[in-house]
């Protein structure tokens, strides 16, 4: 009898389970392919997310561009009467301030009006004014690789980007308070270091989320936010001139956005899936799927990396795996990445020495310096919608080379010509208008690409390195324009078409998924 209900229990056991079993076999998915098919490409969700982001790239053009409103020239005017001289004139023969006794002359404003009227920087010390630019950049150079590499390892992405604001508002104050030259120098590599990586962690935790099919136009979008940063800074500083104040009020922005607006900010779920949290990942996707409309995810329907999708998977969705870990070592190992990374690094160079040099070379038009600063930035953005457009339509790499090439002919023509009149003066005001309007096209597209050239794991650590070589031609830049002439306009023409060529050895990424791991990206291409 015993043995007969043995063999009953062992037959119901074996009926009930086929009814469970479907349970224990999920499908996989990647990232792409739920965003396709479950949750949308590009819905509400993402909208909110990428302008959210995005703003931070609106703060980081205030405090790149807060220096040269408060490093200028100011205006100043000969004393009224003075000693040793009949007439309450300066002599006419001096041709700057340089050229006359300390005690002839003062500053229209103020001492407080610029840091060159406070600490100084005139004449002989005027170098010191570049060489703070410089310091600034190095800086952003440093900050790009470190905060890159944070942002991809336990920090986070959102974790990065919050401190990098807080540490930007912090010293953007503090720098106010310089007490003299040196100080001031610190404070502003200090700033650079933070604000170096703000872009390109802002970048990846806005486009991330995004489906492929509106990756490129998504990736354009942040752009637009640091034009018009650029041009906010503009209009700050024509109402706020002493410098000291100017640096309070372009800091307030940063407040604003850790306060109020970072804390609605969610953590990119492609970080957690390859730190092996696919259950806060799966979280993000759930609540992407119904903010943009679409029926909950169902719960056959397991989040894997690239690598996984083919693997057996585990009984649970929400098991933590192990983190897949990679650094920029690992760029370098695989030869796929390394030509890549070499590539991107140099052709990054080569377009910030161009639009940089370009738009210091703007300060010699002779027009009033803030509406001057404001028409750039506002000039640019006509490129970046431009490049948007054609960017999904021709795809990455001839959209790259076809600005480079563009900027690089237009900045050699400018070269080609001497300003002998006025004609010629505006023909190489021309050039260099259009050479900055190409290269603002590439350097929005360069954001996109490179993004899509290297997988999850390593994506930040790559282009905190790429970031690391705009700095690099931010710090050269300076240099080429001090030598005057058409010099520089054959020195950033020549960067153009070099960088162009170099484009040509990167593979199309148009319509190609992003991948999670370096062995899926291998995988991929051995096919």
């Amino acid at each position: 009898m015993s043995s007969e209900l043995s063999s009953n229990s062992q037959l119901d056991g074996n009926l009930w389970s086929p009814l469970l079993s479907p349970e224990a076999i999920p499908e996989k998915v990647t990232m792409d392919e739920m965003l396709e098919k479950y949750c949308g490409e590009f819905g509400l969700w993402q909208l909110r997310h990428l302008v959210l982001s995005s703003l931070a790239w609106l703060l980081q053009g205030i405090h790149t561009s807060v220096m040269i409103f408060a490093d200028r020239e100011p205006a100043w005017h000969c004393l009224m009467s003075h000693a040793g001289y009949t007439t309450p004139r300066c002599p006419t023969t001096a041709g700057s301030m340089c050229d006359l006794e300390p005690s002839s002359w003062e500053w229209s404003g103020g001492k407080g009006s610029s840091t060159m009227s406070e600490f100084g920087l005139i004449c002989g010390d005027k170098f010191k004014v570049g060489l703070v630019q410089s310091i600034f950049f190095a800086g952003c150079m440093i900050g790009a690789g470190v905060f890159g590499h944070l942002s991809d390892s336990k920090l986070g992405r959102k974790g990065s980007l919050a401190m990098v604001c807080i540490l930007n508002t912090i010293f953007g104050i503090l720098t106010s308070f310089s007490s003299d030259y040196s100080t001031y120098v610190m404070f502003r590599f200090l700033t650079g270091l933070s604000a170096g990586g703000t872009g390109i962690i802002a970048f990846v935790l806005g486009t991330e989320p995004v489906g492929q099919s509106w990756r490129g136009v998504a990736g354009m979008s942040p752009f637009y936010f640091y034009s018009t940063g650029i041009a906010v800074v503009s209009a700050i500083g024509y109402f706020i001139q002493p410098w000291r104040s100017l640096y309070i009020a372009s800091s307030i922005p940063s407040v604003i956005f850790v306060i109020f607006l970072l804390p609605f900010l969610h953590e990119s779920p492609r970080w957690y899936l390859v730190r092996g949290k696919v259950d806060e990942a799966m979280k993000i996707m759930q609540k992407i799927a119904v903010s943009n409309g679409k029926p909950n995810i169902p719960d056959g329907i397991v989040l894997a990396l690239d690598n996984e999708v083919n693997e057996d998977v585990p009984n649970s969705q929400s098991d933590t795996k192990e983190a897949v870990k990679g650094t920029i070592l690992d760029v370098l190992r695989s030869p796929i990445t390394r030509i890549r990374f070499f590539l991107g690094v140099a052709v990054n160079f080569f377009s910030s020495a161009v639009y940089y040099g370009l738009s210091l070379n703007a300060v010699n038009l002779g027009t009033n310096l803030y509406l001057n600063v404001a028409l750039n930035a506002v000039a640019e953005m006509p490129a970046y919608l431009l490049s948007a457009f054609v960017l999904d339509r021709l795809g990455r790499k001839p959209v790259a080379i076809g600005t480079m090439w563009f900027s690089g002919v237009f900045c050699l023509a400018g070269s080609l010509v001497k300003s002998t009149n006025e004609a010629w003066k505006v023909f190489r005001m021309v050039c260099g208008l259009l050479g900055i309007f190409g290269i603002a096209g590439t350097f929005s597209i360069l954001y996109v690409y490179l993004m899509e050239l290297f997988p999850t794991v390593v994506r930040n650590a790559a282009l905190g390195c790429a970031t690391q070589a705009v700095q690099l031609g931010a710090i050269s830049a300076p240099i080429v324009v001090v030598l005057g002439g058409g010099v520089p306009f054959a020195v950033f023409g020549a960067c153009g078409i070099a960088g162009g060529f170099l484009v040509t050895y990167l593979p199309e990424t148009l319509n190609k998924p992003l991948y999670d791991t370096m062995d899926g990206l291998q995988e991929a291409e051995a096919k």
